[in-house]
């Protein structure tokens, strides 16, 4: 009968010490936020820009260095076409933290007014991450084009309406270039291009006039003497490109286009897993031989964490609403 009561109290003492420990691992559980444990698996980006981009050349001067750190695969899937669309669409439907998006503001500021039906609402669907890079974009010709400068360019456009042929990388540039075609009373053909690679390759061998794109694109056929470029389309000259006149000193205002590229997650991530990406992503690309191989394909560091990215995608957005009503343009979604 002691025997069977020592049982029972011993087997009392052990579920009491259950009943304490549990919470206390609980506790210990509740400690490894998604923040510290993130990534579990290996890490994609998804860019909306073929291999050659800007996007694309940030991206893959990052992944070893993430890979370092996250201790995990980071892959880059590259879905150029439909404007942006095919890239966002894939981000979407993977709904998955370890699936991000790693895109120039350029492939979407214009959606709102260009698409007939738009697939995400940007505000919902898309949770900023981190400000990477300002893209340096470029007003091109080929390097056998007789026009030296911008203004010529544009003299022997109205010279001679209907004679020539532009392009403009999908999104905000091309959206600027309409905004640009009409200030200026041109009379000018559009010529799309699923990818902004090919288009670069189409200037060099004169088969369009004039391409609107960032310096990333342009830049190896810049160095093969078979583009020229006539301006940058930033508020500033290019650090990388100082001789190079910016749209603004040569009149041309209406041809100023800037974009941002940064990473965005899936809807309701939480801001302290976004913080702890932002952190690690400001350190890789704030490392002087990142920035500078960065620069040297016309991307300027302008590293900030997710507000920073918010704010910056709301100071364009304002821009390219004002844009869309010179143009006559309502959101249509």
């Amino acid at each position: 009968m002691k025997t069977g009561m020592r049982l029972v109290r011993s087997a009392w003492l052990l579920l009491a010490a259950a009943a304490i420990a549990l919470p206390l691992l609980g506790d210990g559980a509740q400690a490894q936020t998604p923040a510290q444990t993130w990534p579990q698996r290996p890490v994609k980006f998804v860019l909306p820009f073929g291999a050659g981009s800007a996007t694309d050349v940030a991206a893959r001067l990052m992944t070893d260095k993430l890979q370092a750190k996250w201790g995990q695969p980071v892959v880059i899937e590259n879905r150029p076409g439909a404007d942006g669309l095919l890239a966002i669409n894939a981000f979407l439907q993977a709904n998955d933290d370890h699936t991000l998006l790693y895109s120039s503001s350029a492939s979407f500021m214009a959606h709102p007014y260009t698409l007939d039906k738009l697939t995400y609402n940007f505000e919902r669907d898309m949770t900023p991450i981190a400000r990477v890079t300002d893209t340096v974009l470029t007003a091109n010709v080929p390097a056998s084009s007789p026009h030296k400068t911008l203004n010529e360019f544009v003299a022997a456009v109205r010279a001679q309406p209907g004679k020539f042929n532009v392009t403009g990388a999908p999104g905000v540039p091309d959206f600027t270039l309409d905004y640009f075609i009409k200030t200026q009373g041109l009379n000018v053909a559009k010529i799309p291009f699923k990818n902004i690679v090919e288009a670069a390759t189409a200037l060099a061998g004169n088969q369009i006039d004039f391409l609107i794109t960032s310096a990333a694109i342009v830049q190896p056929l810049v160095s093969a003497d078979k583009i020229r470029i006539l301006a940058v389309t930033s508020r500033d000259r290019a650090s990388f490109a100082p001789d190079i006149p910016t749209v603004h000193e040569l009149g041309f205002g209406g041809l100023a286009v800037e974009t941002t590229a940064g990473l965005y997650g899936p809807k309701d991530m939480p801001l302290a897993l976004r913080e702890r990406i932002a952190r690690d992503v400001i350190d890789v690309v704030s490392d002087k031989t990142v920035a500078d191989r960065l620069l040297a394909t016309g991307q300027i560091v302008r590293a900030g964490g997710p507000a920073e990215l918010a704010e910056t995608i709301k100071e364009q957005s304002e821009r390219t609403a004002l844009i869309a009503k010179e143009l006559g343009l309502k959101p249509k979604n």
